[in-house]
């Protein structure tokens, strides 16, 4: 059998001599993948192979469509830097670097698609074990308005069912979407620099048992920093979540999950969502840090949500809240709505869930826990005073206050 071990830069184009990795590292990463399949065809021997990405500016002009098995894309160096504060500063022409490094691709995507990477296959069984490990995807632009956080690029997409997908290692910054995975099992997005991006990390459809853990990430005003849809068995920990996103961990129709020892930043309420029927989710031992937006440029942008939404959100049933740490630090002048007393935990709906030893540190008198009247056999333990908890209209609770 041929080597398995391709390097994009000394890789050929039968059909395309001229076109290199250089000016469109996508088309020649689908001319390695064709000739894998050409050189691995039996059913029950295909070992895969692996793609190497030396350190470097590539351009991808044409999307990679990853339709094969036990394939390993790798960098030598995730290449991260902010993009925000290059194009927010004037005269950079003394500094050292201005753009991202590492093994750096270029998203320029001129071939009508969105996305630099998609992964996809009909039929059985679902592709597994691919993996995108240490080098840079890097949206380059939001022209016209490099604050937008809007250019219609993704880094990663998946639209068909996955097995063990792992990302790990990777720099993604200023893409609309950074990473997008549909129907994964067994998915693991670890050690990874996400930020700058519209949305960051968005698990949709549905999934179970996988994990996202020790990445730093930071999504745009409008978007997500972790997103999860219909997930079971979802571990969330060890994050540490850049404020501007909308919500920093949203759950929707996602049951028995872990939101566990994250250090969670924001400007905005809702830092933890849950919606629709969000039950039987453990959200524990993490740090809450909301304050004002310090960035000029993002300071006139509007809050999606009001201190009354709460820092964590509740919408569901048999969800555990405990030992969480809320520092709450907003002038009392920028609380919204105008004189409102913040929340930091509010239970929207849902019976039997269970809030424990939970701290709150705030500039301001907030209210540690609020009920709303249809939620039922609430219990509400040493996570505030008697004056810090509201339960409202007919709500039915158990309730001890923090001696």
């Amino acid at each position: 059998m041929p080597s398995t071990i391709y390097d994009v830069t000394t890789w050929t184009i039968p059909s395309a001599p001229t076109v290199t990795a250089f000016t469109d590292i996508g088309a020649v990463i689908n001319s390695i993948i064709a000739d894998i399949k050409t050189n691995q065809p039996s059913q029950a021997s295909k070992p895969g192979a692996v793609i190497y990405i030396p350190p470097g500016d590539y351009s991808l002009k044409t999307r990679a469509v990853i339709d094969i098995s036990y394939l390993q894309i790798k960098g030598s160096g995730h290449g991260f830097t902010s993009s925000s504060i290059r194009y927010n500063a004037g005269n950079t022409s003394s500094w050292w670097e201005i753009f991202p490094g590492g093994s750096r691709i270029r998203v320029e995507n001129t071939d009508g698609n969105a996305e630099a990477f998609l992964i996809q296959r009909s039929g059985s069984p679902r592709l597994s074990s691919i993996e995108f490990i240490d080098f840079c995807l890097d949206g380059v632009s939001f022209t016209p308005n490099q604050n937008s956080y809007t250019n219609g690029k993704i880094g990663i997409r998946s639209t068909t069912d996955t097995d063990s997908v792992r990302i790990a290692g990777m720099g993604m910054v200023y893409l609309q979407r950074g990473l997008v995975i549909t129907g994964a099992d067994a998915l693991a997005v670890t050690n990874n620099f996400i930020a700058e991006c519209g949305s960051c990390i968005e698990l949709v459809g549905s999934g179970q048992a996988s994990l996202v853990s020790g990445n730093l990430i930071g999504a745009g005003p409008t978007g997500f920093s972790i997103f999860a849809e219909g997930h079971f068995g979802l571990l969330i920990s060890g994050n540490n979540v850049f404020p501007r996103g909308k919500s920093s961990v949203h759950l929707k129709n996602c049951s028995n999950n872990n939101i566990t020892g994250n250090r969670l930043h924001s400007f905005f309420a809702g830092m933890v969502t849950t919606e629709g029927a969000c039950d039987n989710n453990l959200i524990s031992g993490n740090h809450f840090l909301r304050n004002r937006e310090s960035f000029p440029p993002f300071q006139g942008v509007p809050a999606p949500q009001d201190d009354l939404f709460g820092l964590i959100h509740v919408r569901g049933s048999g969800n555990t809240i405990v030992g969480n740490h809320f520092s709450f630090d907003v002038p009392p002048a920028n609380v919204l709505p105008s004189g409102a007393t913040p929340t930091m935990v509010l239970v929207k709906s849902g019976s039997n869930n269970y809030l424990a030893m939970n701290h709150h540190a705030a500039n301001v008198g907030v209210r540690s826990a609020v009920l709303d009247g249809s939620t039922t056999n609430t219990k509400v333990l040493d996570s505030g005073t008697a004056a810090e908890f509201q339960a409202l209209g007919a709500a039915t609770y158990g309730f001890r206050a923090t001696p």
